[in-house]
């Protein structure tokens, strides 16, 4: 009988606990704020380095199209003049295409199937090519000056990547 006793008064203790007290929620939702305020800079700086990889990618293709198209010029398949350095005079031209001066057909070369875009360039209005900075051939590397053909390119962002090297610079 007294087994029936304990076990009714368990039974009216736990029934008259039901719900959460204010501190145990209180508790619960700083939980969740510290674990939100821990996974927002995360998540930051998973998509800036999600930028980054695409900036190195672009970088790689466009630089790519431009040494072909150097390779090219200097086995004679792209005309060029005398004076000319044999790099393209656009990044246009690695998408648009050239004559191949071999070829009896006159068929066009084509670096690039499309020029991507700077994707740390926040700017709707200009056109992919217009989102890099260009860097002639005669111009110096520590002060990149665009002029009558493209050389290298370089994104023209100001941020600082998160190994601590500036865009500009990569």
């Amino acid at each position: 009988m007294a087994a029936w006793v304990a076990a009714d008064g368990m039974r009216a203790a736990m029934s008259q606990q039901t719900g959460f007290t204010l501190i145990e929620l209180m508790v619960t939702l700083t939980i969740l704020a510290v674990l939100a305020s821990v996974a927002l800079p995360l998540s930051q700086i998973a998509a800036t380095r999600n930028r980054e990889e695409d900036l190195r990618r672009a970088l790689w293709q466009i630089r790519e199209g431009i040494d072909n198209y150097k390779k090219a010029s200097d086995e004679g398949r792209v005309r060029k003049n005398l004076d000319d350095s044999g790099y393209p005079p656009t990044l246009e031209a690695l998408v648009e295409g050239v004559k191949d001066s071999k070829d009896p057909a006159g068929k066009n070369i084509y670096f690039m199937r499309r020029i991507p875009r700077d994707p740390f360039c926040d700017c709707p209005t200009l056109s992919n090519a217009e989102t890099w900075g260009k860097r002639n051939y005669a111009s110096p590397p520590d002060s990149p000056e665009e002029g009558t053909d493209v050389f290298d390119v370089y994104s023209k962002s100001g941020g600082t990547g998160l190994n601590g090297v500036p865009y500009r610079e990569w």
